[in-house]
């Protein structure tokens, strides 16, 4: 059994992980204080979330030098973006890249830490026709990622490595997460399911696992509050395919060529990433054992934590539920009266 830091650092707090992470932390009876960092300021949604944390708004580089000089026992590193945003690539690699790298140069120098735990993704083992059914944690990709997402996410945890050959005596905690699902994230790949007609690859139909959010949040704040060395998947067990999912969120699939969808990734403004091309053309499924077994938790099915973005979600669908009975409950007063018709007609 291990002691409960009492100073707690989490990186990312503008964001819904992050918020959420920071007051679920600042709420823990054994935790004096939580200081949340970001480059951006809090949106207002968010700050409810938020009224025990200290909130810093700084650059990375002071954000860094706020670490350094603190007497920090555990780091959460959140501050990682899955999508350009305004600034472009150029940005977004300067956060994930140079930001974790100035970050765990700042922890390096903070004899007091103990815990680090850093978001990763399942991003890390590419996506290639050449990939197993099943992906454990020891598992190297068979070809470097294409998308700038997977690069950063290769980077990172490149960088984690090196911080643990020199500061082994802090639990290092690399989490693995599949895109996240639930109500409250929103995500490039959660815009793409909300479209009403959905672009996929032509004649493919890869298979897709998601995370719920609560889930990662509950694995997030274990990794804080205990001791879990080494590096985990994080996914709900079992597996959609993109068509399930698509016909599951009421939405209707419109078949490109792998070309086409490329040149969308360029044209539509983030609406979809290489990397999420390859996702949809290869597909990714990861094995959980190592999370069920070591942190004592397993995360709710991949099918039943895409339920709750269907729920929210419902209002944009091309077809739901109740759109569907009314369809079939149409047919079947036009059967019932063509055969009444028939009947009346056959007895004249």
């Amino acid at each position: 059994m291990t002691a409960t830091p009492e100073v707690v650092f989490v990186t990312g707090v503008s964001r819904f992980l992050g918020a959420r992470l920071a007051g679920r932390i600042a709420a823990h009876p054994g935790v004096k204080r939580v200081i949340g960092l970001d480059v951006h300021p809090v949106p207002e949604p968010l700050a409810a979330d938020l009224h025990r944390v200290e909130l810093v708004t700084a650059d990375m580089r002071t954000l860094a030098d706020i670490i350094a000089d603190s007497k920090a026992q555990a780091v959460v590193h959140l501050a990682v973006v899955s999508a350009p945003e305004p600034g472009g690539r150029s940005a977004m690699k300067d956060q994930n890249v140079i930001g974790t790298m100035q970050l765990l140069g700042a922890c390096q120098q903070v004899p007091t830490l103990r815990t680090l735990v850093v978001r990763s993704s399942t991003a890390a083992y590419g996506a290639s026709f050449r990939d197993p059914a099943v992906f454990t944690e020891d598992a190297e990709p068979r070809e470097a990622p294409r998308g700038g997402f997977g690069k950063d996410i290769l980077d990172i945890e490149g960088y984690v490595r090196g911080f643990r050959r020199r500061r082994p005596d802090v639990t290092a905690t690399v989490l693995r997460f599949a895109p996240f699902i639930g109500s409250g994230t929103e995500t490039a790949l959660l815009r793409y399911f909300s479209r009403p007609i959905v672009p996929t690859v032509l004649g493919r139909d890869p298979r897709l696992q998601f995370v719920h959010v609560d889930d990662a949040l509950e694995i997030l704040t274990r990794s804080v509050l205990e001791q879990h060395p080494g590096t985990y998947n994080v996914a709900g067990p079992g597996v959609l395919t993109l068509s399930q999912a698509i016909r599951r969120a009421g939405r209707l699939a419109a078949p490109i060529v792998e070309p086409g969808l490329i040149a969308a990734s360029v044209v539509g403004r983030g609406v979809i990433s290489k990397d999420q091309v390859d996702l949809f053309v290869h597909g990714r499924v990861v094995d959980v054992s190592k999370l069920t077994r070591e942190f004592g938790f397993t995360p709710r099915p991949t099918a039943e934590a895409f339920r709750a973005f269907v729920k929210t979600h419902e209002t944009g669908a091309a077809f739901t539920p109740e759109r569907i009975a009314a369809v079939e409950q149409t047919l079947l007063d036009m059967i019932a009266s063509v055969r009444s018709r028939a009947t009346t007609g056959g007895g004249a």
